[in-house]
């Protein structure tokens, strides 16, 4: 099954082309990693997906639904969790997730349920009562996942949520993403760390707007004979910009 499926989709600010003619298909339970630069356009790809902006051209649908025609009922299938995500420092572990069960409108029958799992899976069962400020920043991470999945969504998306969290915080985490695998949760993440990448069923790799590469990580280095992910897309990006000047 096809979750995200994109045609030419396109985002301009003026002149400028944050997404350009990006044609893609994520299936259910994959994992899809999307790397590039700081303005590659990576974080307005999440947006168009996820039904917060509109493109200036194309289309795309997640979970069968339009993102500009079914925005609101896509909502019910999704979930987003923004590089600064919304928590609130001066709530508890507990209040911070039963105030997002409350945006999603969770049911209070399957509301305790559904809280003692994610606390359980993300280790946060001790650290219930304690005030999200006091948190530390990986620990912070975990309780903005499980307020986004409170409400049991389809599709995940992450835009690089272990960008500067340690990283034992960040190999939890991802321990926490492939559990999530065995529900059937397609999970779209940008990531900064290529070493995140090479844990992705499939990456992308965008630059300027365009999705130079899109295929699984050791096609990728076999077809630029290299043995890390960072040396093949220094190698695609410096083919692209020497391509463009000619």
């Amino acid at each position: 099954m096809i979750t995200i499926k994109t045609e030419n989709l396109t985002k301009k600010f003026g002149s400028l082309i944050a997404v350009d003619k990006l044609n893609l298909e994520v299936s259910e339970g994959e994992i899809f990693g999307l790397v590039g630069p700081d303005g590659a356009g990576k974080t307005t790809t999440m947006r168009l997906l996820t039904g917060i902006m509109d493109p200036t051209e194309g289309q795309a649908w997640v979970y069968g639904k339009h993102t500009v025609k079914e925005a609101e009922p896509l909502k019910e299938h999704i979930a987003y969790m923004s590089q600064r995500f919304g928590l609130y420092e001066e709530l508890t572990v507990m209040e911070n997730i039963n105030f997002y069960a409350d945006v999603y409108g969770v049911a209070n029958d399957k509301r305790a349920e559904s809280i003692d799992r994610l606390l359980g899976f993300s280790g946060l069962l001790p650290f219930k009562q304690r005030l999200a400020g006091k948190l530390s920043g990986g620990m912070k991470q975990k309780l903005g996942l499980a307020c986004s999945l409170i409400h049991t969504p389809k599709v995940l998306f992450l835009d690089e949520p272990t960008n500067g969290v340690d990283p034992v915080s960040r190999r939890d985490f991802w321990k926490i993403l492939y559990e999530l695998l065995k529900e059937k949760v397609t999970i779209f993440c940008s990531t900064c760390y290529l070493d995140e990448a090479e844990r992705c069923h499939r990456v992308g790799l965008m630059h300027k707007g365009e999705l130079l590469r899109c295929d699984y990580p050791v096609n990728i280095k076999k077809e630029c004979n290299v043995k890390t992910l960072e040396e093949a897309f220094v190698m695609i990006i410096k083919q692209y910009e020497g391509a463009v000047k000619t």
